[in-house]
């Protein structure tokens, strides 16, 4: 429990399909802050200031800047012209300890230098935990002689929250047998918790920004994916957490929102105690937020685990004929649909490491290793002062999926230093495959930089992208009978219009759709002119030299992720055709075949209608029902060009490795070095 390296998933996992009769009533365990001391959270709500006096200017542009210890961590918009201005900005800030002073001070934004108008001070150490409290406090200023320079009106709140803190390296003393047998048993877990995040309710839709969700239990961590800020986002994610027997910490939860690089802010947070859960009953949790944010909906299913055990090689848990014989018939195919969610078991032996190099100043080391399945983790024992360790430890991990990919990873005891690594796809166990593409390298011409264009091109992508997400938003909303009266018409015209379709119909629906947008130019005729000139004339000379950097960074990392997702789907379906990993070639000729079979003897019309009225009964017949897309899923079981090669690659270190070749990058070393280019089996 003490390592790094605990189980920690992240991903989505099995569908839970249920109807809303089979969810317990059971109310949502009272949240308890007891045991989330390790750090707090700042909130605050900056109204106004009553009338200043001291700036030079008759009509000031205020705005006030939050400091902890001399830093800067919250910066409020200015207010152009105005003696009493108004704000109402939330925010937040992580504490790591309760006893600190914020300092708030007031500046006149200037074009040259900013007008100091006066300051004050929190002192967090005498705040009430968990109370709000409505503070009034004078500005000061010793060099000024004004008496009466205003008074700053704002709300503030000190909160529990559960900070990730790094623990400090075991130290590298050799621990008992007593020990070790402990520390391996506790990574064991007993039972599994199917957590699906459905949706919020009533969420404040103020503003624009992203809404997300943070789920931790122990070590283990998952971040929802992010939504713009609306009243019920939908998110239908799922995904397990394992719950081990010693780790009696409850389940956290904590919704947080982003306005662009101010920070994130809390919603609220609530825990779960996941020891009162009952066993393979599935938990409807709606839990409210902080006042005013709305509520939070999440189901909790605590199902048993078994099959997972760490056993000494001579001792394995399948090495009896009789129990395997028992394992192999409830996993054939006549009881297949008895356990439709597990695939089967994976045992993976770890006898020893030769030749490790050594990271001791005695020439010695102190490793481990550890497995991973998907989100499992397990390790051996540690091995000290060695550096050709016997571990002879056997581990049983069950599989969720035949797609995963075993890696071992050997670690060193102080520090975890990296010392090798295998990876072995679940697919290829029986026999491996090699197949390194060359990459075909373009040389273009250098072509002028220019920061504003750059950022004027992606918000232009940006701001069509959204409208096309908006567009599939109000058709799901259309699937998801938000309103019944809107989503009954778009049934009744779907299936009058698959049924009498013909092609005329295509041009008919596109002069419609110019008709619509002729009637709505009036509303949009504004919006050109402020992509062109407003982004550049008002907004770039009020921007310093930190916030161009900022936006450049944000523009570069926008692309750098839309240019790699394009580039891993446009790999995977290459990799699918080329035959890369035969098993997922195989099964899209089957589904092929399948569907050129089906498409021969049933109509196309009838196919679709088929499939409308799946997509929206799907809501009525499952109010929790999760989307799903069969074509993207399956393409992610496909590995990139990138994914390949490092799981290729990893795979060769366990076989026979040049020594004049290094392992991470396939680079010739220099002879000094050759002594620490040792591989390991």
């Amino acid at each position: 429990a003490d390592r790094p390296d605990s189980p920690s998933p992240q991903g989505l996992c099995h569908v839970i399909q249920a109807s809303p009769q089979a969810f317990s009533s059971t109310p949502l365990f009272p949240c308890t802050n007891e045991s989330m001391g390790l750090a707090f959270i700042f909130w605050a709500n900056l109204r106004a200031i009553a009338e200043t006096k001291t700036s030079d200017t008759p009509a000031p542009d205020p705005y006030v800047k939050f400091k902890l210890e001399g830093k800067q961590f919250y910066k409020s918009k200015v207010v152009p012209k105005n003696l009493n201005p108004k704000w109402n900005e939330s925010f937040s800030h992580p504490l790591r300890e309760r006893d600190q002073i914020v300092e708030l001070r007031v500046y006149d934004k200037n074009l040259t230098s900013d007008d100091f108008m006066g300051s004050c001070t929190i002192s967090l150490g005498h705040l009430e935990l968990q109370k709000l409290h409505e503070l009034e406090l004078p500005l000061d200023d010793p060099k000024s002689k004004e008496q009466d320079m205003g008074v700053i009106v704002l709300s503030v709140r000190l909160l529990f929250r559960d900070a990730t803190v790094k623990r400090p390296p075991s130290p590298a003393t050799p621990r008992s047998a007593d020990t070790q047998k402990n520390q391996l048993k506790n990574q064991t877990w007993s039972s599994v918790l199917h957590i699906t995040l459905v949706e919020g309710q009533d969420l404040p839709q103020h503003g624009q920004g992203d809404v997300y969700v943070r789920f931790r239990l122990g070590d283990q961590k998952y971040k929802s994916k992010n939504l713009c800020i609306q009243a019920n986002p939908q998110w239908r994610e799922q995904f397990d957490f394992n719950q081990f027997e010693d780790n009696q910490e409850p389940l956290q939860v904590e919704v947080f929102s982003k306005r662009g690089r101010k920070g994130e802010e809390s919603w609220g947070a609530f825990e779960v105690d996941v020891s009162r859960l009952p066993v393979n009953e599935r938990q409807l949790c709606t839990n409210v937020l902080d006042p005013g944010k709305g509520k939070l909906v999440v189901l909790v299913t605590q199902t048993p685990c078994w099959g997972v055990s760490i056993t000494d090689t001579e001792n394995a848990t399948l090495g009896n004929q009789d129990e395997r014989d028992s394992v192999t018939d409830s996993f054939s195919l006549k009881n297949s649909h008895k356990c439709l969610r597990e695939v089967g078991f994976l045992q993976v032996s770890v006898l020893k490491a030769n030749d490790l190099p050594a990271t001791d100043i005695n020439g010695k080391s102190n490793p481990y290793c550890v497995v991973e399945l998907g989100n499992c983790k397990l390790h051996t024992h540690t091995v000290f002062k060695t550096v050709n360790p016997e571990w002879n430890k056997t581990f049983t991990f069950p599989i969720k999926d035949i797609h995963d990919v075993v890696e071992l990873t050997v670690l060193d005891e102080n520090g975890d230093n990296f010392l090798g690594k295998v990876a072995i796809p679940l697919l290829t166990v029986t026999g491996l495959r090699t197949f390194k593409p060359k990459e075909a390298k373009l040389v273009e011409e250098n072509l002028k930089f220019n920061k504003k264009i750059l950022a004027r091109n992606i918000y232009r992508v940006r701001k069509i992208s959204t409208a096309i997400l908006y567009t599939l938003q109000y058709i799901r909303s259309c699937f998801q009978w938000e309103s019944t009266r809107r989503s009954l018409i778009t049934f009744l015209i779907f299936l009058v219009t698959v049924w009498h379709w013909e092609l005329f119909m295509l041009p008919l629906f596109l002069l419609l759709l110019l008709f619509w947008n002729y009637f709505q130019i009036p509303a949009k005729s504004n919006s050109t002119q402020d992509l062109v000139s407003g982004e550049d004339s008002s907004e770039a000379g009020k921007k310093g030299l930190m916030d161009k950097i900022h936006m450049v960074q944000e523009v570069v990392l926008t692309v750098q992720n839309v240019l790699e997702e394009i580039a891993d789907i446009g790999e995977r379906i290459k990799n699918v055709f080329n035959w890369s990993v035969p098993f997922m070639s195989y099964l899209a000729c089957l589904v092929l075949f399948a569907a050129a079979t089906l498409l021969y003897f049933i109509p196309l019309r009838y196919i679709v209608l088929v499939w409308g009225i799946n997509k929206f009964t799907k809501k009525l017949r499952n109010p929790y029902s999760v989307d799903n897309n069969e074509i993207l899923n399956f393409l992610q079981r496909v590995p990139s060009d990138i994914q390949k090669v490092r799981v290729q690659f990893c795979i060769q270190i366990g076989m026979e490795f040049p020594e004049d070749v290094c392992i991470i990058c396939c680079s010739r070393i220099p002879k000094c070095c050759r002594n620490i280019s040792s591989g390991f089996v």
